[in-house]
């Protein structure tokens, strides 16, 4: 009889629990009450595709948060939610405002542009913020047929430099791109960390303001994997269900999504979750910036904080924690919290940035 062989024995852990970065909230596990979730989800039956008990249950819930006409439409990945969302608002010559920052634009890999097929209007941005003067730079040439047209503008709540939008700003840019006859996306990859921070609801800055559809994030904040485009105004899109299925975002054991964020949203837990790693963030920023030789370049209004410091502290420190550059050249770095950042976490983090400021 031959030996076992260790590389097909039983699943074993292949790293240490106790080690935590500031990378990306992405690096967190899954919460506690999102794996107790899918294993409630997982016995017996259910119907495929979205048919299914906790499918259903979530369009209430999605109602309660973002109003009586919201629909939830769950997909694999926040990637897959943008293209998804983006092609619902554009036809075949269409285009999108965004800012030069958005994820859309620098970290999907082209997936926009390439699957969505639609052209993306960029928007240089001081702080990652669109405003209604920004967008008229591209806000234009409706009838020239050798320009593509633009439809929507897209922005990120919280932004991808940790700042967020009032409600008030969304709804000067909802109303400035209606009256273009434009619809207005928005990215909420963060989209809890927004609301804990402004303290508000997140129909506050969705719904009430005039967005008509939504990338609803759910693995930033504790889920395994999953997100879910939401529509918020019907009248805006067309055909949600085939484009989802023809953008390969169509889960066919839909339940172990829709009970993710429903486990997130029926209850506080996303709540929490947001509140912790915006306190986790605020902390951070605290201890960082009483360092001498550390810039803060942002204000830390949601669970990131963006600093500058010398380039050789910067790799000897990634050699203890993970983070990443944001502007390799200008020294510029990025620190995302997640809901189980720690206070200890944070304080390592502080003293070993003060030894290698030190050095």
């Amino acid at each position: 009889m031959n030996p076992p062989n260790p590389a097909r024995t039983d699943a074993r852990r292949h790293h240490d629990p106790e080690v935590r970065g500031f990378a990306s909230d992405n690096y967190a596990g899954a919460h506690p009450e999102i794996l107790a979730a899918l294993a409630l989800a997982n016995g017996g039956h259910q119907v495929a595709y979205g048919g299914d008990d906790y499918t259903e249950n979530l369009q209430e819930i999605v109602r309660g948060h973002f109003g009586p006409r919201a629909e939830a439409f769950p997909v694999f990945n926040g990637t897959g939610a943008n293209v998804v969302a983006l092609q619902a608002l554009t036809d075949r010559w269409g285009a999108v405002i965004c800012a030069e920052s958005a994820h859309i634009n620098v970290d999907e890999g082209g997936a926009p542009e390439r699957m969505g097929g639609l052209k993306l209007l960029t928007v240089p941005t001081p702080d990652g913020k669109l405003t209604p003067d920004l967008i008229d730079r591209q806000a234009y040439g409706w009838d020239d047929e050798h320009r593509a047209m633009p439809q929507a503008v897209s922005i990120t709540q919280s932004t991808e430099l940790g700042t967020l939008y009032t409600p008030d700003e969304i709804r000067a840019i909802c109303d400035h791109a209606h009256a273009h006859g434009m619809t207005v996306h928005l990215d909420g990859s963060r989209i809890s960390n927004a609301a804990a921070s402004l303290d508000t609801t997140m129909a506050a800055f969705t719904t009430e303001a005039g967005v008509d559809l939504v990338s609803l994030g759910g693995t930033k904040n504790g889920a395994l994997f999953g997100e879910a485009v939401l529509v918020l105004n019907p009248d805006a899109v067309r055909h949600m269900k085939h484009l989802r299925k023809l953008s390969m975002q169509l889960a066919s054991k839909m339940r172990f999504v829709s009970v993710q964020l429903e486990a997130l949203l029926a209850g506080d837990l996303w709540l929490r979750n947001a509140r912790h790693a915006n306190a986790m963030a605020r902390r951070l920023a605290e201890g960082v910036r009483a360092v001498p030789g550390v810039e803060i370049l942002y204000p830390v209004q949601a669970n990131g904080v963006f600093a500058r410091l010398p380039h050789d502290v910067t790799e000897r420190l990634q050699k203890r924690f993970r983070f990443y550059f944001w502007d390799e050249a200008a020294g510029d770095v990025r620190w995302m919290c997640a809901f189980d950042t720690t206070e200890d976490d944070v304080d390592a983090f502080v003293a070993a940035l003060k030894e290698e400021m030190a050095r």
